[in-house]
């Protein structure tokens, strides 16, 4: 019989999961295959590891990884991936925005032969107006410069890989900086999409704060397109033009041209903050450079259970 793996990533999840696991014990009766269930533990500081533990020890199938400290939410799906022993892989969030009402047709799916299967939100209850129009506008902005892959509109780190997609992302797509459904669909393979509509969180709120989705899409921008790297080039042959418009002008007008004076403090103003957009891009491209350099681990594993 076909298993497939549910890889759940948790960090500070108390209020949440015990509704998620009564809510899966009704689910499960529905898989048409054998399943897993591994919850990722990414440094809670919370009960939340306790009550992993609870659920557990009720049954065999209920797999824990607890990392040593918080590693962020890309490391905790890629180490499920890693001790995934499925034929295939669904990864999702524990506060119950991602319907485990959908795993049924992700099997049916895997069975028709997919090897990825993109969830792509339809809208979002808990998201206000603001974080759902800056999430579609970041799709379209990403597309726009990707040289690699073009995105899913909407796609979400819930999503599922079989086996042969996860060997890939165990033994290749290993980068210390990580945009994780980003390289799911840049892999390739036969894919499909499924359309869900992600659910109010069950319980306390969500860890993405402002900062961190900013820092995810210059990460996700970097990982994914050179285009940023040319500006550099686009900037200088804008600036070449203007300084030749400016020329023209002073030609034209002499000697009834102006001082120069304001003139000269605008344009300086204007080439330095071009100068300086351009270095702080090619730093970001460096950091990932000194990120991968150190080779430090994506994760580390403080402890398993019921994990062979």
């Amino acid at each position: 019989m076909s298993k497939v793996s549910i890889v759940v990533s948790v960090y500070n999840e108390e209020k949440v999961l015990p509704l998620f696991y009564e809510a899966f014990q009704k689910e499960k009766g529905n898989f048409t295959w054998d399943y897993e269930l591994i919850f990722v533990n990414d440094g809670s500081q919370d009960t939340s590891l306790d009550l992993l533990n609870e659920f557990a020890k009720k049954e065999e199938h209920i797999k824990i990884i607890s990392f040593t400290r918080n590693f962020g939410h890309e490391a905790a799906m890629i180490a499920g991936i890693d001790y995934a022993a499925g034929d295939g892989i669904i990864c999702m969030d524990a506060d119950l925005q991602h319907p485990l009402s959908s795993i049924p047709e992700i099997i049916q799916k895997f069975e028709e032969g997919y090897d990825v299967i993109n969830m792509v939100r339809t809208s979002n209850k808990s998201a206000g107006i603001f974080k759902n129009i800056t999430s579609k506008l970041f799709y379209k902005f990403i597309n726009l410069l990707s040289d690699q892959t073009k995105f899913e509109n909407n796609s979400s780190d819930f999503f599922a890989i079989n086996k042969k997609i996860a060997d890939v992302l165990r033994n290749n797509y290993r980068e210390k900086m990580r945009f994780l459904r980003g390289y799911v669909q840049n892999i390739g393979g036969k894919q499909t999409t499924l359309s869900y509509e992600a659910a109010k969180r069950a319980g306390g709120k969500s860890h993405y704060s402002l900062n961190k989705l900013m820092k995810l899409a210059v990460s996700s921008i970097v990982l994914f397109s050179n285009f940023p790297l040319k500006i550099g080039m686009y900037a200088g042959a804008f600036s070449a033009l203007f300084g030749l418009i400016v020329l023209i002008y002073t030609l034209c007008t002499y000697p009834g041209a102006p001082s120069g004076y304001a003139t000269i403090v605008v344009l300086i103003c204007f080439l330095f903050a071009i100068l300086f957009i351009i270095i702080g891009i090619i730093g970001e491209y460096i950091a990932i450079l000194f990120s991968e350099l150190k080779d430090r681990p994506i994760y580390i594993v403080d402890e398993t259970v019921n994990i062979k």
